[in-house]
């Protein structure tokens, strides 16, 4: 492990060589080997139920780890399963969720599938990747993925075989016993053939694999994006990518004796990559508290005391997790964290440094994406955090602010705003969706990944993120695509225009909100709009926690919504009902457009301030503001 404190000891790890001539395991499998073979005892991934610092728990070393993931490659093998065919899994947090995501990327492609999306929309994802095998939940009271896969594979004709993992496993006692007698019917039928993924695993051999594994560079996974518009687009991921992002953990990050708490899904790019890849590269032990992490039932009230349980030296982590833990006090010895690693949205200065006051421990903010296999920037985590920036770009990522005209793209100068485009080993040039015709227009040069995200690169070599130039609402880390609200507000006959938005929110950084402009003499309540919204839209998510009917749209010249003075009007009425609700004398007197910060919100007194009191209150949001 190198010190990653400066943008001078990221370039001293590019000058040593070419990354195509560091020595880097070909698969994932590969990677696995060598953790198994260097330190086959060591912990490598625990997981618990349920979320008392003193729950049961079951730990995988990386030999178990290893023997479980070659038998159920051969598993899938033994189904059909090649190089080119999908295995899709459906499931919350547990031990064989990391086992099928390598398993899968071993023999073919693997494909996580967020278990929150409807059974339509699991549904369309299993057709557009034609996966042939869906490793789910068997039925297990207080859970719908059992319902929800039956229904999904019933629309779902490819797929051959369900592989069903039984929770019940990790139950003890009366709990176990009783189980069955309250699972759940699953009553839909489909046509794919169901058994036991425990059963039908352990029947494998475990020691070696049964099939010849491919060496060369392959597409080993496909990840959905986004997920509340029909049919996700689906990012394809090359073993070279997913290993990219191991190497990064394992050379700037980690080493065998940190312990990762990870709360996040593992159908996540997050989780998969910079935090399960990393841990395979680097022999770093990672835990899984609940299957729903930071959703479970208790988890944040248990949240430090699991901390030190587990002696865990880096937490995984999100905007939103950090806003509900400061809202607890910290009870138990947290000294073994060294840094929390943030990331899926903008991290609120004020969020920030509450963190810090309570733990002592920095959080380092990072950037990625689903269509570059995650990684691209990180503060450093042994040096300055520059708080409100993504930090610098990582070894081998290479960053570009572009501005397009007709003619191509026009590089940007310090400090100025344009389009964030990304070239690095993760980034699966030409094609980084399934669909051809969505990867038209995806390419800068034919090379930089164009990622729809605005930004800007300091003088010293810091990224910062101003807006997102493909208007998507990012609540608390999941994508929101405006269409679906809009789309569906139209289709109320009162309705002539909608322009939906993401409005700041202190917990989840945005929450969406529409507004409406109606047909001329009609009328229509608010509450009539909410209830037509929720009837509407498939995802409980996108439904708007704020509509508001205007006389006419703001609209640009040739009649399109122009939603940055939308925005301006969401902003000053959520700061202005904080201050207000807060007791606070002051107002947003305007929004500006800033050319570095965005949008920024000027503030004006009405009477005694103080300033710590409007500091607490605003700071709890990603926007920033100033004092007219």
């Amino acid at each position: 492990m190198v010190r990653f404190a400066s943008v001078a000891d990221r370039d001293a790890v590019e000058n040593e060589m070419l990354y195509a001539e560091r020595k880097l395991p070909h698969s994932i499998y590969a990677a696995l080997t060598g953790m198994r073979d260097t330190h086959p005892q060591r912990p490598a991934i625990s997981f618990q139920l349920f979320s008392a610092p003193d729950a049961p728990a079951r730990t995988l070393s990386w030999t178990d780890l290893h023997e479980r993931v070659t038998e159920t490659a051969n598993l899938f093998s033994q189904l059909g399963v090649g190089r080119k065919d999908v295995v899709a899994y459906l499931l919350p947090n547990c031990l064989e969720a990391p086992i099928a995501l390598i398993a899968g990327a071993t023999v073919g492609i693997m494909n996580p599938i967020n278990p929150l999306l409807e059974p339509e929309q699991i549904a369309g994802i299993l057709r557009e990747t034609g996966a042939k095998v869906l490793v789910t939940l068997k039925s297990f009271p207080k859970s719908d993925i059992a319902q929800k896969a039956a229904a999904a594979v019933a629309l779902a004709p490819n797929v051959q075989t369900v592989l069903e993992v039984d929770l019940r496993q990790y139950l003890t006692g009366i709990k176990r016993l009783l189980v069955p007698l309250m699972r759940p019917k699953t009553p839909t039928r489909h046509h794919a053939k169901v058994m036991d993924f425990e059963a039908a695993a352990s029947a494998q051999r475990h020691n070696r694999l049964i099939f010849d594994e491919v060496t060369e560079d392959r597409v080993a996974a496909y990840f959905h994006t986004g997920g509340t518009t029909g049919t996700p687009k689906v990012a394809q991921h090359k073993q070279s990518g997913m290993i990219y992002n191991g190497w990064l953990g394992g050379v700037l990050l980690f080493n065998e004796k940190d312990v990762l708490l990870c709360p996040l899904p593992m159908f996540h790019v997050f989780a998969a990559y910079p935090v399960l890849m990393s841990c395979i590269m680097s022999g770093a032990h990672m835990v899984m508290p609940t299957p729903a992490g930071y959703r479970g039932e208790g988890v944040f009230d248990n949240f430090w005391k699991l901390i030190e349980r587990w002696q865990a030296t880096f937490l995984i982590t999100v905007p939103t997790a950090i806003a509900a833990l400061m809202q607890r006090p910290v009870n138990a010895d947290v000294s073994s964290l060294k840094t929390a690693i943030s990331g899926s949205a903008p991290l609120p200065v004020e969020l920030y440094n509450r963190f810090k006051s309570a733990t002592g421990v920095e959080i380092a903010e990072g950037y990625g994406l689903t269509e570059a296999t995650c990684l691209v920037s990180c503060n450093p985590v042994d040096g300055f955090k520059k708080i409100g920036s993504v930090g610098v770009p990582l070894p081998y990522s290479h960053v570009r602010i572009l501005k397009r005209h007709p003619g191509g793209f026009d590089e940007c100068a310090i400090d100025e705003i344009g389009e964030i485009c990304v070239g690095n080993p993760g980034v699966f040039e030409g094609s980084t969706y399934t669909e051809a015709d969505k990867n038209h227009d995806l390419f800068a040069e034919d090379r930089f990944l164009r990622t729809g995200d605005l930004g800007r690169i300091d003088p010293d070599g810091y990224l910062w993120i101003t807006g997102r130039a493909k208007d998507l609402i990012i609540r608390g880390g999941h994508n929101i695509d405006p269409a679906e609200i809009e789309d569906a507000l139209l289709s109320h006959p009162a309705v002539a225009f909608v322009g939906a938005i993401g409005q700041p929110d202190s917990f989840a950084g945005e929450l969406p909100a529409a507004y409406v402009e109606l047909v001329a003499g009609a009328t229509v309540t608010v509450d009539e709009l909410t209830a037509h919204a929720r009837d509407h839209i498939h995802e409980r998510a996108a439904v708007p926690k704020h509509i508001e009917i205007l006389t006419e749209l703001p609209k640009t010249a040739v009649g399109k919504i122009f939603k940055p003075d939308l925005r301006k009007m969401a902003i000053k009425r959520v700061y202005d009902t904080a201050l207000a609700d807060a007791g606070i004398a002051a107002e947003v007197a305007e929004v500006v457009d800033d050319k570095k910060r965005g949008l920024v919100a000027r503030l004006g007194r009405k009477g005694e301030v103080d300033q710590q009191a409007v500091t607490d209150c605003l700071g709890r949001f990603t926007r920033p503001w100033e004092w007219v």
